[in-house]
């Protein structure tokens, strides 16, 4: 079938549109619109407003790409579960409930407040400036402009009010806090004896019978996996640049129309002396303020050298007062606009008139200028170069990506077709169904190894077809050689298979010894060899089960006697012989105090979210999650 489509393309088209167009007279678009019925349908409901199947499908999507860029190795078919799908919809619907408390409880953060938490939170530290402000370039990589990143942030900051007053003003009474504490940094004095199954390897010899029969119990374990060597080529615009020559007079004319971005900012020094008369002063003292400073600034016409020892006597600016009224260099943007207008205004060394602004009447001395010279043409070039060249390589990409594509498709049965017109190099790599952990590029790519292990790529030795494996990165793939999953036979194995058996049967030894010391000690209570105080926070490197058994057992009927089997490494046998009282923390208990209320403060978060769904009539249909067969019940 797909032979007969690649050779009869163009049969092919007119066939459909012979059947597609008498279909849309005869039963009108009504009948192709409800394809799209059950991508608009809703499968949530939060405060009576409807989440789409579309919206679900999106937020999935998200949440799948975001631990694929965490875990680039993780096999993809792990992130499309049902577990996984109900995360993303929970998460969802979460998001939802407190975006609508928010509305509902007037949690609209002011500007100043978002501008705090921008500035201040660390997770936007990619997203800032070095001087606080946005960087519009990292927002339009992620495809998002100003407004809609201070939407988003505005809703998100919001929605941590709803839920800021619950958790963050939990609180641990004393008596809660000394039980948590109590149980959780209990002692145990314990005896124990090891019984390590690496003492009974040596004592072990297993039979060519014994290795036959863990071969054919465990064959499932003992096969290679399938695999593929392959050649491909990669599209991309890293390729594209190579072969793309910046005329001179092409970096000039980019050098020329961006001139800012090779113009140091020009900033300026001032000192200034500040006579204090804000929007709440009334019009007598504010010109009391006014004439005041009138009289220091005829002073300083007449001792123009005397303005540092002025700004000391009179400024009323208190954080600089100090220092001769000196406010070191700024730049646009960062005084208010009258003052700014003056500073930028004056020369170095000139004392201004009065300046008036909202804090009141300041007179300025402008002490340094810097910056606003343009470096020249050639000090840039390599870099303008490199910036046409991307630019000019963007535009190819966009211009031959559908060819390269076409070329790809139909000429199957090489890639040396698209090699030659595009001048592209042929790479090999021998392959898995997943990609290899450390594997970058498009041997990374689950979409690429997908299509290289279809049944058109490895039974007809077809080009795959051509798949974004990055942002502006094409690649194809063909299949020079195909090796099945097999189970290896016994003689290859042999090795491996000595060595399960001997850690086998020593731990099946150790533990044999381990039982019938325990079963002695339940006869006649004896000491054991070792002695040691083991807790949560000083397990005494002993393993997880050891010392969960030790903190289950009834501290009210000591001393007793157990028994733990550590599969591979052994056996241990217990004796619990007293209760300790907790250790006491350097410092005290503050620090644990505080997180036993941030415990209790998720924990009441967690309640409030589940109450206002209640209150909500929060409704999550079974398609939420697929199909009904795999919802969840809830």
């Amino acid at each position: 079938m797909f032979d007969f489509v690649r050779s009869h393309t163009r049969l092919f088209q007119g066939i459909l549109v012979l059947l597609i167009f008498p279909s849309f007279v005869f039963f009108g678009v009504q009948g192709y619109s409800s394809f799209n019925d059950e991508a608009n349908a809703d499968v949530a409901v939060v405060d009576g407003r409807g989440i789409r199947r579309q919206e679900v499908e999106q937020a999935h999507q998200r949440n799948v790409e975001r631990m694929r860029r965490q875990m680039p190795g993780l096999d993809a078919r792990m992130l499309d579960t049902p577990e996984m799908r109900k995360e993303s919809v929970d998460a969802l619907v979460r998001e939802r409930v407190l975006l609508a408390a928010a509305q509902q409880q007037h949690l609209q953060p002011a500007d100043d407040r978002l501008l705090a938490v921008f500035q201040r939170d660390p997770q936007y530290a990619m997203l800032r400036n070095a001087d606080g402000s946005v960087n519009k370039e990292v927002l339009a990589q992620q495809g998002l402009s100003s407004e809609l990143f201070s939407y988003q942030l505005r809703q998100e900051v919001g929605m941590r009010q709803v839920l800021g007053g619950v958790s963050g003003s939990a609180m641990a009474p004393k008596v809660v806090a000394e039980t948590a504490l109590n149980a959780f940094l209990q002692r145990r004095e314990v005896q124990l004896q090891r019984f390590d199954a690496k003492d009974y390897r040596s004592k072990i010899n297993p039979s060519d019978a014994d290795l036959e029969a863990f071969y054919k119990a465990n064959s499932a374990q003992f096969k290679s996996a399938e695999q593929a060597d392959i050649e491909y080529v990669v599209f991309d615009l890293e390729t594209l640049k190579k072969g793309v020559q910046v005329k001179e007079e092409d970096a000039r004319k980019f050098y020329d129309e961006n001139a800012s971005r090779y113009t140091a900012a020009e900033e300026r020094r001032a000192s200034h002396i500040l006579l204090k008369a804000d929007k709440d002063t009334s019009s007598a003292d504010k010109a009391k303020a006014k004439t005041a400073a009138e009289a220091v600034l005829a002073d300083l016409r007449r001792n123009p050298g005397g303005f540092a020892d002025a700004a000391r006597k009179h400024s009323q600016d208190s954080s600089n007062a100090a220092n001769g009224g000196d406010l070191d260099f700024f730049g646009r943007g960062m005084m208010t606009k009258a003052f700014e207008d003056a500073a930028f205004a004056m020369k170095q060394g000139e004392i201004s008139n009065l300046v008036e602004t909202e804090f009141g009447f300041h007179i300025i001395q402008l002490t340094g200028v810097r910056g606003g010279t343009k470096k020249p043409f050639e000090a840039v070039r390599a870099e303008i170069e490199d910036e046409v060249r991307s630019q000019l390589a963007r535009k190819a990409f966009q211009q031959d990506v559908e060819s390269f594509n076409n070329t790809v498709y139909e000429q199957p049965d090489s890639l040396q077709p698209v090699i030659d017109k595009f001048k592209l190099s042929k790479r090999t790599a021998t392959v898995q169904r997943q990609p290899a952990p450390g594997a970058i590029g498009p041997l990374a790519s689950p979409k690429l190894l997908e299509l290289v292990f279809g049944a058109d790529a490895v039974q007809k030795k077809r080009n795959t077809d051509s798949v974004e494996v990055a942002p502006n990165t094409m690649a194809a793939a063909r299949v020079l050689k195909h090796t099945p999953e097999r189970v290896l036979a016994l003689a290859e194995v042999k090795p491996q298979i000595m060595e399960r058996v001997l850690a086998t049967q020593a731990a099946a030894a150790a533990a044999k010894d381990g039982k019938a010391k325990l079963e002695a000690l339940k006869a006649k209570d004896a000491e054991l060899p070792v002695t040691a105080v083991l807790s949560r926070t000083k397990p005494e490197g002993q393993p997880r089960s050891v010392l969960d058994e030790v903190l289950r057992a009834d501290a009210t009927k000591l001393p007793q006697v157990l028994g733990v089997d550590l599969g591979e490494q052994g056996y241990v046998v217990l004796r619990v012989t007293k209760l300790l009282p907790r250790e006491e923390q350097p410092g005290g208990d503050a620090a644990l105090v505080a997180q036993v209320a941030s415990f209790m403060g998720n924990a009441e978060g967690q309640a409030y979210v589940a109450a206002l769904k209640r209150r909500m009539k929060v409704e999550v249909k079974p398609a939420a999650y697929g199909t009904a067969a795999s919802a969840p019940a809830r």
